[in-house]
């Protein structure tokens, strides 16, 4: 029964990994992989002479960086939100709402976005601004609006996945613990500071170590779908997986774009092995309590 899935995994996985060595090599389609070129760390000394590689590393690591602590904040608050919903229909629904947007194709998403950014049609040039008494703005040529815009999005879209979790660890909590805090004449507030924070902090934990073990992986469809890869825009949106793809696709730069990915993979791969060494010390710390 193993068979099928180990076959899958060494053919998705393991043997890709046999492309590595373009990004030691000046790739020459005539002669072929195994004939090209040996050039050694050419590729990386180019790839980190240029600004692109601070440029990419600094908005992949700050990019996430900001969307794990809002997630995680939002998150926990909207779930400690949901819980006190005593209808079970109303609550059903709400979860819904909340959920649907990560359910969405990025594709849609940029789209939806294009429709309240366009400079012609777009609902904030033609409502929200004019009403502000505010000029029109040529959002997709404007590079210093598109952290925050890119956040929102990022957010609205994930933040129902982190809820749905985090809601489930709060269901699970004990109510006897909050019929005795009330009995006490614990504020609501204080129950949520004194007792669901601290009981689903293991979670919170785990969550977060998680994601920073990715940090250096970005959502690729947020940064290239939703900017319509506008070049005005690429010192503010480009990120190590963007930046892979068009140095790809519109470069035709094999060499260069395997070295920036085996770049972000070994940095990545150092980073999930540093947060589950993490999570590792943290659960056997509270399991000695």
């Amino acid at each position: 029964m193993m068979l099928p899935g180990l076959a899958y995994l060494i053919i998705n996985n393991y043997a890709p990994m046999f492309g590595l060595i373009i990004a030691f090599k000046n790739i020459n389609f005539s002669q072929g992989i195994w004939g090209s070129d040996w050039i050694g760390l050419q590729n990386f000394e180019y790839l980190f002479k240029t600004q692109d590689a601070y440029i990419i590393t600094r908005n992949t690591i700050l990019y996430n960086g900001g969307f794990i602590i809002l997630n995680l904040v939002i998150a926990v608050g909207i779930a400690i939100l949901l819980n006190e919903i005593r209808s079970k229909i109303m609550a059903r629904f709400y979860q819904s709402v909340v959920l649907l947007p990560f359910l969405i194709s990025m594709v849609i998403v940029s789209y939806l976005v294009y429709a309240v950014l366009s400079i012609e049609t777009g609902f904030m040039n033609k409502t929200v601004l004019p009403f502000l008494g505010l000029d029109s703005i040529s959002w997709y040529s404007e590079a210093q609006y598109w952290p925050y815009i890119l956040t929102i999005v990022h957010v609205w879209k994930s933040v129902g996945f982190y809820c749905v979790v985090y809601l489930a660890a709060i269901i699970g909590i004990d109510q006897e613990y909050y019929e005795a805090a009330t009995l006490d004449g614990a504020s609501k507030w204080q129950q949520i500071k004194s007792i669901t924070l601290p009981l689903i902090s293991p979670v919170i934990t785990m969550m977060t170590l998680l994601a920073i073990g990715r940090i250096f992986y970005s959502d690729f469809g947020l940064f290239y779908q939703v900017p319509m890869d506008a070049g005005a825009l690429s010192d503010t949106t480009n990120v190590i997986d963007t930046y892979v793809y068009r140095g790809l696709m519109q470069l035709g730069d094999i060499g260069m774009s395997s070295a920036a990915g085996l770049y972000q993979s070994l940095v990545g791969f150092i980073l999930v092995l540093l947060a589950n060494y993490i999570v590792r010390k943290i659960n056997k710390d509270n399991a000695l309590f």
